[in-house]
């Protein structure tokens, strides 16, 4: 099992899906954090997570609240994560592998707002940026004006190391 080619054809096939960005995490020790059954996440121990960047014009065009194209934007965004992460779970079961897609935004409690997960937090841990005073995950190329969705899988994959602030 070789963690660095199944990294590297990985992440070509993500990228090649339609993903921005692409990074592994170590979930061990953070899966008692998920909204998931410990029997579900048993043999689960890495986290894929993808990004896409959200056009700059439609959030240059936010003033005071978002607008509708905002939210139209915002909704396809996610949905096409959806769909990648659908893409790359088949791809994940056809190797062998185990893979469970987390929906890009689902929340399960609106009035604590929480999800499945924290995509945010996988994104730091696989380094493809640091939480900024935001409190939004800022990536080096992307800024905050970027959306995310993990995939938790078994495949033995290389991981990142959280980076640090770097504004």
């Amino acid at each position: 099992m070789d963690k660095d080619k199944n990294y590297i054809g990985l992440k070509q096939f993500c990228l090649d899906a339609g993903a921005d960005l692409f990074g592994v995490a170590d979930i061990k020790e953070i899966k008692n954090e998920f909204a998931f059954s410990a029997r579900l996440l048993e043999k689960l121990d890495r986290a894929i997570c993808l990004g896409m960047r959200l056009n700059d014009l439609v959030m240059e065009d936010i003033a005071e609240a978002p607008t509708r194209l905002y939210s139209y934007h915002y909704r396809t965004v996610n949905l096409l994560l959806d769909q990648i992460a659908l893409k790359t779970t088949a791809y994940l079961d056809k190797k062998g592998y185990l893979a469970l897609p987390v929906p890009a935004s689902q929340v399960l409690d609106w009035q604590k707002h929480t999800a499945h997960l924290s995509h945010r937090k996988i994104a730091f841990l696989a380094g493809l940026g640091w939480i900024g005073r935001n409190n939004l995950l800022v990536n080096p190329e992307f800024g905050s004006r970027l959306r995310l969705v993990t995939i938790l899988t078994d495949m033995p994959l290389e991981t990142g190391a959280p980076i640090k602030e770097n504004c």
